[in-house]
């Protein structure tokens, strides 16, 4: 599909022309003065001296430091199934990062009735998104790494309910539909690939004020007091391999799809919703694959067919069972 019918299936659900032009106008290269490869850790190496020596004074803005450092910090935290990058001022992910394999899918070691959400001890509680944040919110507690994908451990389900993998997502015709589907697609390419990775998380982008007609970013905040983000839309990166342990023919097969967070129809195709990585990585601020030649990357859409299936989960659920000695009920 061309970026121009993409733009059009994106605009049609209301995304608006303002943010396809948005994903889809050409960026530039990374410019040749940039390095690549992991931020300097806060406090350690690379931290500035913020040291000038000037005539007539000495400044050191460094000097603050010894109050403590600002930030901002990153909670880095490593799971069983999955790791996060979780973002202190919008008590949202940054993003988490998967592996599935048809091996780990088809374990099946832990029972979902046995998983509560619960807040994440390790995130400072003044940052922390609480359980009474979501309490009436209108919003579903989203899974941003699901925990069908953690069924070879309890513990790995577990933690897929701390709060710090949540997203408030609206409920009926996305976290419960559209959006399920996405995710049962990703687990139907191990059947493909022998290992599928996926980066899932939220973003924020512009829209038209159809009042002043200027591009702005809004959303809405839940919690009391209100500091949870509403994300206006979500991104899946998919990655899948299958070594053939010769580097010369490694290569992996991606595709990046970015979903508003508004019910959306389940005929909708799955094609709509992609977008080029490098407009992805402009969105987010986050690079990827820059360790991978362009001759290593192939479009997994080229590869399988990128569609949703729908499953009526409630179809699949047994019969309701009759209470004993009251009449069954008449059909």
């Amino acid at each position: 599909m061309s970026f121009k019918n993409i733009a059009v299936g994106i605009s049609g659900l209301g995304i608006g022309a303002g943010v396809a032009t948005y994903f889809f106008g050409r960026s530039s290269q990374t410019p040749s003065n940039v390095q690549n490869g992991p931020s300097p850790v806060i406090g350690g190496p690379g931290r500035p001296s913020g040291k000038l020596e000037l005539i007539g004074g000495n400044v050191n803005p460094a000097g603050f430091f010894q109050y403590g450092f600002p930030g901002p910090i990153h909670d880095l935290e490593s799971r069983q199934e999955f790791i996060s990058c979780y973002n202190r001022q919008t008590r949202n992910p940054y993003w988490v990062v998967e592996h599935i394999t048809a091996e780990s899918l088809a374990a099946r070691n832990a029972d979902r009735k046995f998983s509560f959400f619960r807040e994440d001890e390790q995130i400072p509680e003044m940052f922390r998104g609480k359980l009474k944040d979501y309490f009436r919110s209108g919003y579903d507690r989203g899974h941003q790494a699901p925990a069908a994908n953690a069924k070879f451990s309890q513990t790995a389900m577990d933690e897929t309910f701390f709060l710090s993998n949540m997203s408030p997502q609206v409920g009926d015709g996305f976290n419960r539909d559209y959006w399920a589907h996405l995710e049962f697609f990703c687990r139907q390419l191990t059947k493909k690939y022998q290992n599928v990775r996926i980066v899932t998380g939220p973003l924020y982008l512009p829209k038209r004020d159809p009042t002043d007609g200027k591009i702005k970013v809004t959303y809405e905040v839940i919690g009391n007091p209100p500091n949870i983000a509403v994300p206006t839309h979500f991104f899946k990166l998919i990655v899948g391999d299958k070594p053939t342990n010769n580097p010369n023919t490694d290569s992996i097969s991606v595709a990046a799809f970015v979903l508003p967070n508004e019910p959306i129809p389940n005929e909708t195709k799955l094609t709509d919703f992609e977008v080029p990585i490098d407009a992805l990585e402009r969105s987010t601020g986050l690079q990827f694959f820059q360790k991978v030649p362009e001759n290593k990357k192939k479009e997994l859409c080229k590869e399988v067919k990128c569609q949703i299936t729908v499953r009526e989960f409630q179809k699949a659920l047994p019969p309701p069972k009759v209470p004993l000695g009251l009449p069954s009920p008449k059909s």
